[in-house]
């Protein structure tokens, strides 16, 4: 027996109101004419409780807030390398020990001390300088460049060099250096010279060295440096081939400059 079908065929509402024609979107909503924004009411506007937290303003990064960091930066680096600059050489300075190297005036000669016809003293002097290296890692180049002078108040009587040399650890050297000068005004000078052995009995002398000198820390050569040496001594005279008594000396040294 065949089977029947039976279509169903939608029936409309009679009750349904008639479907709209008007559009969905009003006419000219799209023109910015002020008569047509008056006739939709503004967006509503939200308002916040009493005590509620205003939102924070949008952060705006400044050039001085990036100046600022770019100084705490360069601020930081620096002290990053005094301190390891620091480290390092209190770590040196732990290792080797250095000490002052120690000077002394052994014996002086005056070899020339007369008066010239054109109211000048011409001077001759020889001294004997020891030095002493005291430290058991550390050498000491002597380097060329270097002056030694001979004052008598503030008046400079003759001047010489030192020679170059390497002085290793713990190790004294004996030095012979040759002063050699010219003293202008001989009778202003020999005068005030006079006057001072009548009352004092000897005559002070002083003594200046500038030494170009470079370091070394076991196999480590440092920059060149520039030794000052003062060495203040009494003498019982200023008279030519004669032995001269020194009564007393002293010696200070510092580091005059690293170049």
């Amino acid at each position: 027996m065949a089977s029947v079908h039976q279509k169903i065929h939608p029936v409309p509402d009679v009750e349904a109101p008639p479907p709209s024609s008007a559009p969905l979107i009003p006419p000219n909503t799209l023109k910015s004419d002020s008569h047509n924004r008056d006739h939709y009411p503004p967006p509503p506007s939200r308002t916040l409780p009493s005590g509620y937290p205003l939102p924070p303003p949008p952060h705006k990064r400044s050039k001085r807030s990036c100046c600022c960091r770019t100084l705490c930066c360069i601020l930081t680096t620096l002290l990053v390398l005094i301190i390891a600059i620091g480290a390092t050489i209190g770590i040196l300075f732990l290792i080797f020990r250095p000490k002052i190297p120690d000077y002394s005036i052994q014996t002086l000669r005056i070899t020339q001390f007369s008066p010239n016809s054109n109211d000048s003293i011409s001077a001759t002097f020889v001294v004997n300088i020891t030095t002493r290296n005291p430290n058991n890692r550390i050498g000491i180049y002597y380097l060329g460049g270097s002056s030694l002078s001979a004052y008598y108040r503030n008046t400079l009587l003759c001047q010489g060099s030192l020679p170059a040399f390497y002085q290793g650890h713990r190790n004294t050297t004996a030095i012979e250096v040759a002063l050699t000068g010219t003293v202008n005004h001989a009778s202003e000078f020999s005068a005030t010279l006079q006057q001072q052995q009548a009352e004092t009995g000897n005559v002070p002398l002083v003594l200046r060295a500038r030494v170009p000198v470079r370091v070394k820390l076991g196999k480590l050569k440092l920059m060149k440096m520039r030794f000052r040496v003062t060495c203040e001594l009494s003498i019982d005279s200023l008279t030519s081939n004669t032995e001269i008594r020194v009564a007393s000396s002293s010696c200070k040294f510092r580091l005059r400059r690293i170049f």
